[in-house]
């Protein structure tokens, strides 16, 4: 895909992957409608690129806010191009975060992919291209240690993008899955900064499989790949060892995985 001069909405943009993937993109010629439920941060984004980027307070899962998004995009800017499914939440850890916490996660992490490519892509169709990138996580691939409804709800945004791209990559509909591990965002320093034993293994799970990386380098790899038309983004290579090995023997992995997450748990108990 051609960036330079296209239209893109990027959500969750007030922070993190979603701020530079929206910088990224205007950087690189395109015009951004920037949405985030935090007005003032999805402000401030949209502020360092003036002109390239329109700033809206949007709740990314709600279809009456991606619509007023689009309208957004096309009234401004003409029509979408490029969709980046930013926007996500944590919902806390184990069994007991309750069936609320359960719909927020499955609404943010999925629903939103969902009720986002129902609005755009039959208009993409029409037109014979478009572009949706699913941020989604190594947790979709792997898990997360922790928490269930975040693994459970990124295993079925890959399965979702997985999906989109069957069918409709053949009718000029691109899909790009970004599946990172440590990214220095405000959802990874909220575990790794905890008081909280459980979440600081959830923390310690995965600063401690790899590089923390900046939100800059992952864009930087995600727009490659959009340009590419790359399905799987794995700005940490480690990841696809780590599937394989998965894939090759699952009960071998779980039980590796339980070994690993014995060993964070009597690391945060000694520090």
């Amino acid at each position: 895909m051609d960036i330079n001069g296209s239209v893109a909405i990027v959500t969750g943009a007030g922070s993190g992957i979603g701020q530079a993937l929206a910088w990224g993109l205007a950087d690189d010629g395109a015009r951004v409608v920037a949405a985030d439920i935090d007005a003032d941060a999805v402000a401030a984004t949209a502020a360092a690129r003036a002109g390239r980027i329109i700033g809206q307070r949007a709740d990314a899962s709600s279809s009456t806010d991606i619509e007023a998004l689009i309208a957004l995009a096309e009234k401004e800017f003409g029509p979408v191009d490029l969709y980046a499914a930013n926007a996500g939440i944590g919902c806390g850890l184990g069994l007991g975060i309750g069936e609320a916490a359960w719909d927020l996660a499955f609404d943010v992490n999925l629903r939103a992919h969902i009720r986002a490519a129902t609005l755009l892509t039959p208009k993409w169709v029409e037109r014979g291209r478009g572009y949706f990138v699913s941020v989604a996580s190594a947790a979709g691939l792997l898990t997360q240690l922790g928490s269930p409804a975040y693994s459970v709800t990124k295993h079925a945004a890959v399965g979702f993008a997985e999906w989109l791209s069957i069918t409709y990559g053949d009718k000029g509909i691109g899909v790009s899955c970004l599946c990172p591990m440590g990214v220095k965002t405000p959802l990874l320093d909220g575990l790794t900064q905890s008081d909280d034993p459980a979440t600081k293994v959830a923390g310690s799970s995965i600063t401690a499989a790899g590089d923390v990386l900046q939100p800059e380098a992952v864009a930087r790899i995600t727009l490659d790949a959009i340009r590419a038309e790359t399905f799987l983004v794995l700005p940490h290579p480690q990841v696809l060892d780590m599937y394989r090995q998965k894939g090759a023997d699952y009960d071998r992995w779980i039980a590796g995985m339980r070994r690993y997450q014995g060993v964070l748990e009597e690391q945060v108990k000694s520090s």
